[in-house]
């Protein structure tokens, strides 16, 4: 059988590299390479070297306070997108898992608004923001912070049922005997939480962390639909900058690139910090 499967592995391992390549390594490592060109198309390009990293945060020698601005407006936005969506799925998944009726619809009802898409559901959003907010002669993109809260509402909403779903698994698959003996030691309902549960929780808590940290701070679709980067560019983030930069002024798409390569480069380095200080955390059931 291990002959077998050594011998026949290639059949089924070089299309999924060939496809890989072709769809992520090839296009990654050329998108490095346009990020130092000045170019209209991925073929007509010219080589300028670190001319376009210096342009991402100054143009014409003076400082670019939209990129900045975003930087910061994204950090937040992640951080707090991030507590509000496991704080609040873990609190649902721990209801979910008490055996109360009808735990499976509710699962289910949780869980739905994660299968509407980002532009879809900022739309609906939209409509319900604005209906309501135009009573006191506002709208969404009134300021930057009533922009900020109308995405973290969205995010929350559309992204809390697929971490709760995790949750559930990972509350599922805690040792019961070992609940069951806290409690004949006579751990109350918080140090049960506190010195069991989440210290076991902790490989669910990396995967749902990581998910929602790296979807924050590459949050583009409901950006683009909700609130455009309205008003003046100061709801934009990190994602929609990029493409505004790419797309929206003539002759920048190798510095739209730059920004692209030092985004992933920064989102990289976060995520696997985040990684690591989770990972620290686990313990052996």
């Amino acid at each position: 059988m291990e002959k077998s499967m050594k011998k026949f592995a290639p059949i089924f391992l070089w299309p999924t590299m060939i496809a890989f390549a072709i769809g992520f390594l090839i296009p990654f490592v050329y998108g490095i390479f346009l990020s130092f060109c000045k170019f209209t198309t991925v073929t007509d390009w010219e080589w300028v070297g670190l001319k376009n990293y210096g342009r991402i945060f100054y143009v014409n020698g003076v400082l670019d306070t939209t990129f900045l601005h975003s930087l910061w407006y994204t950090a937040l936005f992640t951080v707090t997108s991030v507590l509000v969506i496991n704080i609040v799925a873990f609190a649902i998944a721990m209801l979910l898992t008490k055996g109360i009726k009808g735990t499976n619809l509710f699962r289910t009802a949780f869980f739905l608004p994660n299968l509407i898409g980002g532009i879809v559901l900022s739309y609906i959003w939209l409509m319900i923001f604005n209906a309501i907010l135009q009573n006191y002669s506002k709208t969404i993109v009134s300021t930057q912070w009533t922009a900020f809260w109308g995405l973290i509402i969205v995010v929350c909403w559309q992204q809390i049922g697929y971490m709760m779903i995790i949750y559930v698994a990972g509350i599922q698959n805690v040792p019961g005997e070992l609940i069951e003996a806290a409690k004949i030691d006579g751990a109350s309902s918080f140090q049960l939480l506190k010195s069991v549960i989440i210290p076991l929780l902790m490989p669910t808590i990396t995967i749902c962390t990581f998910l929602s940290l790296t979807n924050g701070f590459k949050l583009f679709d409901q950006n683009l639909a909700l609130t455009g980067g309205n008003p003046g560019k100061m709801s934009q983030l990190l994602a929609l900058n990029i493409y505004d930069t790419m797309y929206g002024t003539q002759g920048w798409q190798g510095v739209g690139q730059a920004k692209a390569v030092i985004f992933f480069i920064m989102v990289a380095i976060i995520a696997i910090i985040q990684n690591k200080l989770t990972t620290s955390k686990e313990v052996e059931s």
